[in-house]
């Protein structure tokens, strides 16, 4: 959490952003939580410390985290954008339930070596990439 803590204020200092205290909370309850939030939930947890913390804040202060490099924003199709913490985690897809709206989470070195692989036929270089499956989850599929 540290290093994640450092890239954070060097982001700040090198674009010219204010450090705050503020900040630095939000930044703390995101990087204690390994969860997909979105701002709303962000901000009700950060509430919970530190009270005084208004949603705007919030708001500006994940967005900013994601162009530190430190979240992801995540888009399930829902209509709520999440943020996932991106730093030190490793690259993973996901599948939804159109259902429930539950996502697991995928990881799986085949699927990346394929799309390296593809990249290299095509002679194309990806810049980034995201790998969503919709359909129906196991407890969803035996529902009648």
């Amino acid at each position: 959490m540290e290093m994640a803590k450092q890239i954070f204020t060097f982001y700040l200092r090198d674009e010219g952003i204010r450090y705050s205290q503020q900040r630095e909370c939000i930044l703390d309850v995101f990087l204690s939580t390994e969860k997909h939030l979105t701002v709303i939930d962000l901000y009700h947890l950060v509430q919970k410390k530190h009270s005084g913390i208004g949603y705007a804040t919030v708001y500006r202060a994940i967005k900013i985290i994601s162009q530190a490099g430190l979240a992801r924003e995540v888009d399930f199709g829902d209509g709520m954008l999440r943020f996932e913490h991106k730093y030190k985690h490793e690259h993973h897809g996901h599948m939804i339930c159109t259902k429930c709206g539950k996502f697991i989470e995928v990881v799986d070195p085949q699927i990346e070596e394929l799309q390296e692989k593809l990249a290299r036929k095509y002679k194309f270089t990806p810049q980034r990439h995201k790998m969503q499956i919709y359909g129906t989850c196991e407890k969803c599929k035996t529902k009648v």
